[in-house]
């Protein structure tokens, strides 16, 4: 994988030190700005392990570069347990997006500690096509190869478009994709008309929806969505292997103590079942989902991986 290694200021710290974790407040880095879904889960969060632990855990946003800014920041603090960040699935493209711009190696500059979220995304057309389902689309799309349909995106790079490179490898159909400074002009001009398609968070297009003027088709993850129990996912509706998720999780330096590392993983596995959390968690289209650091560190490189096959296969460009 590209980018450069950082250096990881190693401190010793033995077993007794890591037993009275926390013993000051923890800094908790948020890579994007006030007010966004990963701000607020990451400070919903940091309340419950403040409430349990009786440590303050203060949220710094340090948004820019996609996350960049701040996973650098993390990844060159003292791996002690009391800098750590939240990342998001879009960490994983950047990898390959960013290649050797990346000022960290996301495989082994961090210390994995639990996802946190996941959050399908919904397929999207405007109402007005001919179309009721995923399979009538993919016909649609064949018949019209000679002037591909569009698909918008947030931007290139994101979710919203690799959601859609990917529909058009597995189904083997050509869309051209139109990126858009966020997924708010994108999801407008489906509901005008101007493009055909989106892959959306159904938060963001819920309003569209209910007004009439989008056509949910389906949602992306490999299991049906509590939110949108009537969608059909990708693979039930004919994409045989299409699974796509937004999800939150969140990391600390690499060489951060073993112990430090699975004490800050059975809390976080605590405070996502938490019933309140789960409402939290909801209200942002998402669903709360935790894991053990290993499964965390697997999940992290096996995105990696397919999205850098997806990038290449798909001729994206990269810096």
């Amino acid at each position: 994988m590209a980018g450069a290694a950082v250096v990881p200021r190693v401190r010793a710290q033995g077993p007794e030190e890591a037993a009275k974790y926390p013993s000051r407040p923890i800094r908790l880095l948020i890579p994007f700005a006030v007010g966004g879904g990963t701000d607020i889960i990451g400070r919903e969060i940091a309340h419950q392990m403040t409430l349990a632990w009786n440590q303050s855990v203060v949220v710094e946003n340090r948004a820019g570069g996609n996350s960049t800014i701040g996973l650098e920041m993390a990844a060159k603090s003292e791996p002690d347990g009391y800098t750590l960040t939240m990342m998001t699935a879009s960490a994983t493209v950047n990898v390959t997006l960013q290649g050797h711009k990346q000022p960290y190696n996301l495989l082994t500059d961090f210390a994995p500690i639990s996802q946190i979220t996941s959050q399908p995304y919904v397929l999207v057309v405007n109402p007005n096509l001919p179309v009721r389902s995923v399979k009538d689309l993919i016909a649609l799309a064949k018949a019209r190869q000679a002037k591909p349909m569009t698909y918008g995106s947030s931007g290139i790079g994101g979710l919203s478009h690799l959601s859609g490179a990917l529909f058009s490898s597995l189904a083997d159909i050509p869309l051209t994709h139109v990126p858009y400074k966020g997924g708010s002009p994108a999801m407008t001009d489906v509901a005008g008309g101007q493009i055909d398609m989106l892959f959306s968070t159904r938060l963001q297009a819920d309003v569209l929806i209910k007004a009439g003027r989008l056509r949910p088709l389906a949602v992306t993850t490999d299991r049906r969505s509590p939110a949108s129990p009537e969608l059909p996912t990708m693979q039930e509706a004919g994409v045989p292997g299409y699974n796509v998720a937004g999800w939150y999780g969140m990391l600390a330096p690499a060489h951060t103590p073993a112990p430090i590392v699975n004490k800050l993983n059975k809390e976080i596995v605590r405070i996502v079942a938490l019933p309140e959390v789960a409402q939290r968690m909801a209200a942002d289209g998402s669903e709360p989902t935790s894991s053990s650091p290993d499964a965390f560190r697997a999940h992290i490189r096996a995105e990696v991986e397919r999205w850098q096959a997806l990038i290449k296969k798909m001729g994206i460009p990269t810096e």
